[in-house]
């Protein structure tokens, strides 16, 4: 508890003050008005009290930050960047914001002095439900990035009430419950009932009085976008940047001409459909009501997004659209937001009178795409008679795009069967709208987000785009900011940086090199393994809150977490553990170090195999972990509700790093960052970004596995027969067996046949036989590594983290900036209250 009265909240504000150096009257005020309101329900302040109250304080802070940002941005005609991604998953705010503010240090010691402590205010604040993975992750991580390098630039994504599913695990099966995040509210938003507009669907089109290619079109229904704004400092910056959700609501209160028929039930139900748009994250695309809410959900980000930005253009420009590209660009997180470009084209020649060629034109100079995907099955498409119905004048704007284009083709004499590869609309049964295809035909530019990601864009995905526009397609390798990963996530490794190198690194993650000096000092591997002790010991303690499972600390803490997804591989993670398992059982004394087996991540409702893949990790480490026989040895534990703040209390603690996605299918991914980044070694695949880990690390600094991209390439040209891998691995034929005579769950029989079905008669094709020995052994390596050599560890633990400059979003974000956007920074003021810079 904190006192209520005004000598406490003086004094808290009192401390900060002292603290910083600095006169803070704005920020005393502001807490002493936020606490007393939340007071005012209570006898005491509670924690939730503190930490709304801190929130609120700090969004004070923000918004005063902002708004003197964006003037200034303004006042300078800087063009601006729209981030627009149906993903932001952002975690918790309050301690990164801290950071970012150089205040964490003064807000710690200010509360404990008043008997609180700042990680107990901390946990207070659920994780926004505004993601799922990666995608939305990488998002977040732009977020800072930008307001970091002073980049004039906004977020935009949807306001999801339930965000994607709370999950939990009942008998070993993932159950799914909605994500209420904003039960409690989120002192973070500020409501913009300012920037509304009307979301218009299906409905019908007709010849417009503009004449020429535009039309007008008469909606069936409309729904109003509501913004909402959350506020993202920069780190030793003035510079705030803002993501804007849009919330959606009904046009109206209620449907008047229902009522005139009588019709009350049909009023309010389509109010509840408009107001529904918003609530969750990815709807179940296996039925067309799912499958026609999510379209609706994109075009709905779209809209919203590209009328604000208009209306704040021509605030400044009028209706001088040529200066558009100049001022204005979109950015494109994956094909979910691909409408932007038929919608500009829209709002441009119906709305604004622009000419067709020209509003194509200055589309194509205002958007950008970036790919996550390198499977074709992946590519998002939409039946043709979906989008007619809900956005027909959307369908005609592509098929006049599609034949426009094609039309230039022919001419230049591109054969039939390359033009049906290339077309926006797929001709097959039923007719489907491209969205990738859309997007490169009507983008700036396209970028993979690794080397190889982009390699195989140019080379297979995208090739005959590639031959038309050899100078289209870009690589921006992904990024972390490391700001949240390392200084907030690890505080106390951050500080055993920062003793030997300077904080230098916060600001400019390459300046982590400085650390490979001190890589066999003694002393620093001694504070290097104190820390990731601790760090070990509380996920251990999480472990068994959660789970109920007592883990050893001392153990090799091996985690893999993500999302579940057959090409993440977590099933060829589970085949080790059933084989390690097995060796164990037939040989007692085998030299196997300790280790504890992590598994966390989300299957999506609807994806079934996934969901049984969970299943089959519960099955085997319920057997695992109740045999006496291993019992010290092996672990398997899978941590339920994979979230943020839950990653960031498991990458500052594991010591092995599973990235070991078939090669060829990750685009990038981010996690083998964040675990670099913390001092955990990567046992990986040559796919996405770990070809550029083993690049900066070293060979002897990783542990590779696997058939690289050409390998699996030529077995499927000459056939692959995972059977064959079967019988010739003794190992893998008895993990096999063990499945199919249903040893880890008796008493339910044939519960694990479509999984063996899958390695077997389905072709297994992610080839985790193939790649099953050359998995065993690099664990062998490692696990060897790791007992037998301490120092040996240690020191490759120090150069991973040393050698992570590269992987901070800071330097993506710059070279999008140079490359793709063409925006410069807006530099700001030094900040009035970084003065202590302290990060404790």
């Amino acid at each position: 508890m904190v006192s209520t009265t005004p000598n406490g909240r003086e004094r808290l504000w009192a401390l900060l003050e002292r603290d910083q150096k600095v006169d803070l009257p704005s920020l005393t005020q502001s807490f002493a008005h936020h606490l007393e309101y939340e007071v005012g329900k209570y006898k005491d302040a509670t924690r939730e009290d503190i930490y709304h109250a801190l929130a609120l304080t700090v969004r004070d802070t923000l918004i005063d930050r902002w708004n003197e940002a964006y003037e200034l941005q303004r006042k300078q005609k800087s063009k601006r960047v729209y981030y627009l991604s149906m993903e932001f998953l952002l975690g918790r705010l309050l301690e990164t914001n801290l950071v970012n503010l150089g205040m964490r240090g003064a807000t710690r010691r200010a509360l404990q002095e008043l008997g609180e402590d700042l990680d107990a205010v901390v946990q207070e604040e659920p994780d926004a439900g505004l993601g799922n993975g990666g995608l939305g992750r990488l998002a977040a991580c732009f977020l800072d990035s930008m307001a970091t390098l002073d980049l004039p630039a906004s977020g935009s994504g949807i306001r999801y009430e339930f965000g994607m599913f709370q999950q939990r695990v009942e008998d070993g099966w993932q159950r799914e419950t909605p994500d209420a995040w904003l039960r409690r509210g989120c002192p973070w938003e500020i409501p913009r009932p300012d920037r509304t507009y009307s979301i218009p669907f299906y409905g019908s089109t007709s010849t417009s009085a503009h004449g020429g290619e535009a039309k007008t079109w008469t909606p069936g229904e409309i729904v109003m976008a509501t913004a909402y704004d959350v506020l993202v400092p920069g780190y030793d910056t003035r510079t705030v940047v803002n993501l804007r959700l849009w919330q959606s609501k009904a046009s109206a209160e209620f449907r008047l001409d229902y009522f005139n028929h009588g019709d009350y039930i049909r009023a309010v139900e389509d109010k509840q459909r408009s107001e529904n748009l918003s609530k969750v994250l990815y709807p179940s695309d296996q039925v067309r009501q799912g499958r026609e809410l999510r379209l609706k959900q994109e075009y709905f980000l779209v809209s919203a997004t590209l009328q604000d930005a208009l209306a704040a253009f021509r605030e400044d420009e009028g209706e001088n659209w040529e200066r558009l590209p100049e001022r204005v660009f979109f950015q494109l997180n994956d094909t979910h937001p691909v409408l932007a470009i038929p919608e500009l084209i829209r709002l441009l020649v119906d709305v604004h009178g622009v000419a067709w060629a020209d509003a194509v034109r200055i589309t194509g100079k205002c958007v950008a795409y970036t790919n996550h995907t390198v499977m074709p099955e992946a590519l998002e498409s939409w039946e043709i008679e979906l989008v007619a119905n809900l956005l027909p004048r959307h369908l005609e704007i592509a098929y006049l795009i599609n034949h426009q284009f094609l039309d230039a083709l022919r001419k230049q004499g591109v054969p039939d069967d390359v033009l049906r590869r290339m077309s926006i609309v797929d001709e097959g049964s039923p007719k489907r709208l491209r969205m990738a295809n859309l997007a490169v035909v009507g983008s700036k530019a396209v970028n993979g987000v690794a080397a190889l990601h982009t390699q195989i864009l140019k080379d297979h995905l995208f090739s005959d785009f590639h031959e038309l526009w050899p100078a289209k397609i870009q690589n921006k390798t992904n990024g972390i900011a490391h700001r949240r990963w390392l200084a907030t996530a690890n505080p106390e490794l951050a500080k055993v940086i920062s003793r030997r190198i300077g904080k230098s690194w916060i600001g400019d993650l390459t300046h982590l090199r400085a650390l490979e000096e001190f890589a066999e000092n003694e002393e620093l591997h001694a504070e290097w393994r104190a820390v990731r002790r601790s760090n070990k010991e509380r996920l251990a303690a999480i472990i068994q809150k959660e789970t109920g499972l007592v883990v050893d600390p001392t153990s090799l803490f091996d985690a893999q977490v993500k999302r579940m997804h057959e090409y993440k591989r977590q099933l060829l993670n589970a085949l080790r553990a059933i084989g390690d398992y097995l060796r164990i059982k037939a040989d007692p004394n085998i030299d196997y170090p300790a280790r504890t087996l992590i598994f966390a991540g989300k299957a999506a409702p609807a994806y079934q195999r996934a969901k049984k893949i969970i299943r089959l990790i519960h099955a085997v480490g319920e057997m695992v972990n109740d045999d006496r026989d291993v019992a010290g040895r092996l672990k398997i534990v899978f941590l339920p509700n994979y979230r943020v703040s839950l990653a960031e209390r498991i990458f500052p603690a594991c010591d092995l790093s599973e990235q070991i996605s078939t090669a060829g299918t990750e685009a990038s991914g981010t996690g083998n960052m964040k675990f670099m980044l913390n001092g955990a070694l990567t046992m990986g695949t040559l796919d996405g970004a770990n070809v550029e880990i083993l690049e900066e690390v070293g060979e002897e600094n990783i542990y590779l596995f696997g058939l690289k991209v050409h390998e699996i390439e030529a077995l499927k040209r000459y056939g692959y027969d995972p059977r064959a891998f079967i019988r010739e691995h003794d190992e893998l034929a008895a993990v096999v067996d063990a499945m199919k005579e249903n040893r880890f769950c008796a008493n339910e029989r044939g519960l694990f046949d479509e999984i063996v079905h899958a390695l077997t008669d389905e072709g297994d094709p992610y080839f985790l036989c193939a790649d099953y020995p050359s998995y065993v052994t690099a664990q062998a390596r490692a696990a060897r590594d790791f007992g037998h050599d301490v120092f040996g560890w240690t020191r490759r633990s120090i150069l991973n983290t040393a050698r992570c400059g590269k992987f901070s979003s800071d330097r993506t974000v710059a070279d999008y900036a140079k490359e793709i956007w063409d925006v410069k920074p807006v530099s700001q003021r030094p900040p009035r209250i970084m003065a202590s810079k302290s990060q404790g």
